[in-house]
């Protein structure tokens, strides 16, 4: 019979790689888009062939980082969504959520998004070991984390209000697009900081407000 308990080797394997996690992020926090996997492992206490073994090559494990990231911010995103506001409030709530987060972290923001000058060269496979170390190819994973949180956000608004015929399309096409706004802006005013977060968020509330304000909710939800 099959069991859903993991055995003592699997639970083990788990907490290490959540340590080894913990000590990219450290490191990630530390050099953003120049985190390489030689300082992971030195701030692991381990060599870089162990931090290969769990993860598999770099992108392996910049997966395991965006997916960690992107899982916390989701669900941010979602309480934002969630909480007992208006409408208007709620969009507002969710846009500060976002462009908050990446404000908090910005060496992680642009681990996640921003290539570090030497991106573009591959380490090749099993080169690990005693090759030059290259940074992470961010441009080959960074568009991922964006499609997901387009579906993700595409799904709560086909959850919460009728689009009416061809509803679920463009619930896509608005979460994409949301998404692809938040980032955009929130990428430039990381960078340049214009305004106040404040301003920012009023600003892109305004541009999403004129058809979102004129949308009925579903049945039971609300957006």
């Amino acid at each position: 019979m099959e069991t859903t308990h993991r055995s003592e080797p699997e639970r083990s394997a788990e907490r290490r790689r959540h340590e080894l996690l913990e000590a990219a992020d450290r490191v990630v926090l530390r050099d953003g888009p120049q985190a390489s996997m030689n300082a992971i492992a030195a701030e692991a206490g381990i060599t870089k062939p162990i931090l290969y073994r769990h993860f598999g090559d770099k992108g392996g494990l910049y997966r395991a980082l965006a997916q960690r990231h992107t899982d916390a911010l989701l669900a941010a995103l979602r309480s934002a969504l969630d909480a007992p506001a208006g409408r208007r409030e709620r969009v507002e709530a969710t846009l500060d959520t976002y462009l908050a987060a990446i404000e908090a972290r910005p060496q992680v923001y642009r681990f996640l998004m921003h290539p570090s000058e030497d991106s573009g060269q591959h380490t090749p496979a099993g080169e690990g070991q005693g090759g030059a170390e290259h940074g992470f190819d961010i441009g080959r994973h960074s568009a991922p984390v964006l499609r997901r949180m387009g579906e993700e956000l595409a799904r709560v608004i086909a959850e919460r209000i009728d689009l009416g015929p061809g509803g679920a399309v463009l619930a896509r096409v608005w979460g994409h697009g949301i998404v692809g706004m938040m980032h955009a802006a929130g990428d430039w005013w990381l960078g340049e900081r214009p305004c106040t977060r404040a301003e920012l968020v009023r600003g892109l509330a305004d541009l999403l407000w004129g058809r979102l304000e004129g949308v009925p909710d579903r049945e039971g939800q609300g957006f």
